[in-house]
């Protein structure tokens, strides 16, 4: 192998086994309430926009992290939201963005948060969620 293939090489690698590592697997808004449906699982909405540096921010620390991902994904159906591409179902609307909206499995609004957070405050205001939603045979 020559010795300008071998980095070349190494790259792909790295770069191809970062995109398995990407944190929270979002659905479409029809996708996941689908997918709710069947599970009976809340809805977090993750609202955005194109370029919102706070989004982006919440994409980077929070969503990415793996651990928090399997967190999300264990307790949610997340749905993003691209105002830049669609419109909010049911008529939602949003101030700023991020705007995080949390739905029973029948699209009953829980909670709606707005703002960027880290990854502690957001596991205690989700961590929050779930406990206050769950079946009062499983509390």
């Amino acid at each position: 192998m020559s010795k300008i293939m071998l980095p070349i090489m190494a790259f792909l690698l790295v770069m191809g086994s970062s995109l398995y590592a990407q944190g929270v697997n979002w659905r479409s808004w029809e996708n996941g309430l689908d997918e709710a449906k069947s599970t009976n699982k809340m809805i977090m909405m993750d609202v955005i926009r194109d370029n919102c540096r706070f989004c982006i921010k919440m994409d980077e620390n929070v969503f990415a992290n793996e651990k928090m991902a399997a967190y999300i994904e264990k307790n949610f159906i997340p749905v993003k939201v691209n105002l830049s591409h669609r419109e909010l179902p049911m008529g939602l609307k949003v101030e700023m963005t991020p705007t995080f909206f949390f739905f029973t499995a029948d699209q009953k609004m829980i909670k709606k948060i707005i703002g960027s957070w880290n990854q502690r405050d957001f596991y205690e205001f989700t961590d929050k969620i779930i406990a206050n939603n769950r079946p009062k045979d499983e509390k």
